[in-house]
């Protein structure tokens, strides 16, 4: 369909039910402009979520100045279902929509309107670099400019065919290959500036972009997708640098749990590169850990240069920033290295808000990706797709940190439901029958399954019952 006709149409639309629709519209009152920093694979190890040993000053400063969410979950623990769900505003639905890496809005959800487009739609100049919506040709004509990355194809061909060689800029990664894949070594250490790897020419076109925005007459929404800290783990050895490997603390409970279903699996995906080991090897093990954490303060000093940035430009007062990653990943914790399964580490993500003049600090209210949707709509004064839109919108949260706005979050994987609220994890599968059950009270590693223990049968049954009602209330049961 004709971008220009889409727009028209949905500016039709808003307008038959009396919404405004164009910029002109909202002459009486500024709206902000919104900076998304979206990280793949970023679980909330960060030092302002209370880890000591990483190195995070920048999002740490940022934080400081902003609304930390302590319990944020990811709808799906895998990218492109994941930014799927946070672009549309709408739960995955297994089988049927935004259930793995491969999916697309466009053929998933082809009727639904994304975040992108609807703010294009309502006067804002949009702008997407980088690693934003997972597939770059999906849903690429909602955004006022053509959707930017380094290798245009996008990444089923970054995968297919750059991931084997070009990733990598050490001599010595081409001499470690995978057979089967052709990819190279987990990780590298490589004497390099910033702008090496792909995530630093990410920062350097956001930052452009900025410097190019503050001219225009017309408020922005520039979605910036940093890479890391995303296999493999490449980063300028700066940053590795910063750690000391035999004394960075490794999961103390590298064991499965106690009563784990065999729903819940490892996942695969790091086997796919050279040198990989046992996950219980040790070195193995803190190799992993080691390069994720180098990842991590490489993006980390990369935001710091665009948060600068955007306050050496004077647009900091009247800009929504929002920093958050897609899933979280697992460290060695139960054996697992990777996401891709219901435990805690795999769904809860960081997500850091800041509003000008409203609340910082920290909050234990309960959001998920798909309420960031409509929270964007009112922070920025537009009307909503309610029919659309499955999330809620967490403003009250940001007028006030105790507020809570729902008793839980809902995740799914694989056939798996997974209800989190603030004391329980609960998931089900419902074709084999699997139950789990974690007391994050007394047990928040998530070490002892207790679905069958005695004093837990009422908590499991009412969790399941929220599961089906919650399913029937947004059509998510299985056709």
């Amino acid at each position: 369909m004709n971008r220009h006709f889409l727009y028209s149409l949905i500016g039709t639309v808003a307008g038959s039910m009396g919404l405004p629709v164009t910029a002109a519209d909202h002459s009486a009152q500024k709206r902000m402009n919104v900076l998304l920093v979206m990280c793949d694979d970023l679980r909330p190890e960060l030092g302002c979520y209370g880890v000591e040993a990483i190195h995070t000053p920048h999002i740490d400063r940022f934080a400081s100045q902003s609304l930390v969410f302590e319990h944020a979950y990811c709808n799906i623990p895998v990218s492109g279902a994941s930014r799927a769900s946070l672009f549309t505003g709408m739960y995955p639905k297994f089988p049927h929509r935004f259930v793995n890496y491969t999916s697309r809005i466009g053929h998933d959800a082809p009727d639904a309107i994304v975040l992108s487009q609807w703010f294009t739609s309502h006067g804002y100049h949009t702008i997407s670099n980088g690693k934003v919506i997972h597939h770059v040709e999906d849903k690429a004509e909602t955004w006022s400019e053509v959707p930017w990355r380094l290798h245009p194809k996008g990444y089923d061909v970054y995968w297919a065919e750059y991931n084997k060689w070009e990733l990598w800029l050490n001599s010595e990664s081409g001499r470690h290959i995978n057979p089967k894949t052709m990819r190279g070594p987990f990780a590298e250490i490589a004497d390099v500036p910033d702008t090496a790897y792909d995530d630093g020419h990410v920062m350097q076109k956001t930052i452009a972009d900025l410097r190019r925005l503050k001219s225009l007459n017309t408020p922005f929404f520039l979605a910036c997708g940093f890479w890391k800290p995303h296999l493999p783990f490449c980063a300028p050895k700066k940053y590795w640098d910063l750690y000391d490997r035999d004394r960075i603390p490794m999961a103390h409970n590298r064991y499965r749990s106690k009563g784990l279903p065999s729903a819940v699996k490892n996942s695969n995906e790091i086997n796919a590169y050279a040198r990989v080991a046992a996950p219980t090897d040790e070195a193995f093990l803190r190799e992993v850990k080691h390069g994720y954490y180098a990842c991590v303060s490489y993006v980390d000093a990369l935001f710091g240069r665009v948060m600068d940035e955007l306050t050496a430009l004077g647009l900091a007062d009247n800009t929504i920033v929002i920093l958050l990653g897609d899933h979280g990943w697992n460290l060695g914790e139960h054996g697992f290295v990777g996401k891709h399964n219901l435990m805690d580490n795999s769904t809860r993500i960081p997500l850091i808000v800041h509003v000008p003049g409203m609340e910082q600090g920290k909050t234990a209210s309960m959001v998920e990706l798909v309420d960031l949707y409509p929270t964007l709509c009112d922070l920025c004064h537009l009307p909503k797709p309610s029919a659309q839109l499955e999330g809620k919108s967490f403003l009250p949260v940001l007028r006030n940190k105790s507020t809570e706005i729902k008793q839980h979050v809902f995740v799914q994987w694989e056939g798996g439901d997974n209800l989190v609220d603030s004391r329980y994890s609960y998931a089900e599968w419902p074709k084999s029958g699997q139950q789990m059950l974690f007391d994050h009270q007394i047990d928040a590693s998530e070490n002892r399954n207790v679905v069958r223990d005695t004093q837990y049968l009422k908590v499991a049954d009412e969790a399941a019952k929220k599961i089906r009602q919650q399913k029937k209330k947004y059509r998510l049961e299985a056709e």
